[in-house]
């Protein structure tokens, strides 16, 4: 098995913003080409964070920022990153109406936030990453709006 998502089957916990780039830059030199990613958490616990690094990994450029109003960005790096903000979408949205079809090119890498919010996305070889907050890890801490937390990634 690929040794970042090894380690993410029991989780790893980051202490800072640029940890967690970190340990998304690890993963978008493993994973697989036409990947896509299922990113579940609450809000602030770093999934965009999480993209920052896995598109730092695919050398990507341009800045990246949550698309929640656009619902997705699309970014060229070595592969095409597809970053899904499905936050405002609910479970009966038509997904054929995001045209995701039309944009996408391999080879790709499609990281969804709130995937919870498109289930027909979300099949059997998707990988699942669970992002939390935890306070009762005293070792680290996170650079996040409330630095008293730890963040976990693990696969879900």
């Amino acid at each position: 098995m690929i040794e970042i998502l090894k380690r993410l089957e029991d989780g790893i916990f980051t202490d800072s913003a640029d940890s967690t780039i970190k340990i998304g830059k690890a993963l978008a030199l493993e994973i697989a080409p036409d990947t896509t990613i299922a990113l579940y958490g609450d809000l602030g616990v770093g999934k965009t964070t999480l993209v920052k690094g896995i598109a730092k990994g695919l050398k990507i450029k341009k800045t990246i920022t949550s698309p929640t109003f656009n619902l997705f960005s699309i970014y060229e790096g070595t592969w095409q990153l597809i970053h899904l903000d499905a936050y405002r979408l609910n479970k009966s949205f038509p997904l054929e109406n995001l045209m995701l079809d039309d944009f996408i090119n391999s080879p790709y890498c499609m990281l969804i936030e709130w995937p919870q919010n498109v289930p027909k996305l979300i099949n059997s070889n998707v990988i699942k990453l669970k992002l939390s907050i935890h306070d009762d890890v005293l070792e680290n801490k996170i650079g996040s709006q409330n630095s008293n937390y730890i963040h976990k990634i693990q696969t879900y």
